[in-house]
């Protein structure tokens, strides 16, 4: 059972459309970057709670997730509407394997997510550590239109910022946008112009692919990398494999 904190809103950011971003501040246990808290609110008397991965790094004081406003959800629309200073609860111990230590040595690390699934990545290359093992870093996110690239120009910062260690790539797969390619993810893994864009492929001998996002994602891009480039999920029984995903409880 989580142990429970009580935290206090820093701000509310309104991106396109339902996504929005929430920093707060709250006396944690140290995390691993990658790795998930637990946001409550507690509504008509009851308990409110969702897991949200942290996007800050853990050097960062100022807690930061990734949210979309589910209209008929029964959390996120309320933490929407919060403001500076607003109380919550957040879990004191964070959860989850979908972290460093977890990837087996591989020469490039691919990591792919949809939506509001790009939050482990944003604190895994914010915090900058134990990335040395690895020659190549890729980040990509795909999203529906480009006006929900929300964290666009922080994936542009730390492109500049690793020195051609790392490669990021935009994805919008219901319009045409700038800058970005046009597609959604399994469709530019099969016909190789996700690879030709990054200037790297995806194979089993010297990679490793981690996903996040929608579950539809996942699967279908976990299928497609097992039957065309004959790659395996990654078993933490065994340490091996090449495919790591996220899984929320």
């Amino acid at each position: 059972m989580a142990e429970w904190v009580s935290g206090k809103v820093i701000n509310v950011v309104h991106c396109a459309g339902s996504l929005y971003s929430i920093k707060v501040t709250a006396p944690v246990d140290p995390f691993l970057p990658g790795q998930y808290a637990k946001l409550a609110l507690k509504i008509n008397e009851k308990r409110i709670q969702r897991a949200y991965s942290y996007v800050n790094a853990p050097s960062d004081d100022n807690l930061e997730f990734y949210l979309i406003d589910v209209p008929q959800g029964e959390l996120s629309p309320h933490l929407c509407r919060l403001s500076a200073g607003a109380a919550l609860m957040v879990s004191k111990q964070a959860a989850g394997f979908f972290v460093l230590k977890e990837i087996p040595q591989c020469d490039t690390l691919w990591m792919l997510a949809t939506g509001t699934g790009i939050g482990p990545y944003l604190s895994i290359l914010q915090e900058k550590k134990d990335l040395e093992r690895f020659k190549h870093l890729v980040l990509v996110h795909s999203v529906r239109l480009g006006c929900d690239l929300s964290y666009l120009p922080l994936m542009q910062r730390l492109e500049e910022e690793y020195n051609g260690k790392l490669r990021t790539c935009a994805l919008v797969s219901r319009e045409k946008f700038v800058g970005s390619l046009h597609g959604r993810i399994p469709a530019l893994i099969e016909n190789d112009a996700l690879e030709k864009a990054v200037g790297l492929k995806i194979a089993a001998k010297d990679s490793h692919v981690m996903l996040c996002g929608n579950p539809q994602m996942v699967r279908d891009t976990q299928q497609m990398l097992q039957d065309i480039r004959q790659m395996k999920k990654y078993l933490r029984s065994s340490k091996v494999g090449h495919i790591s995903s996220e899984q929320y409880w």
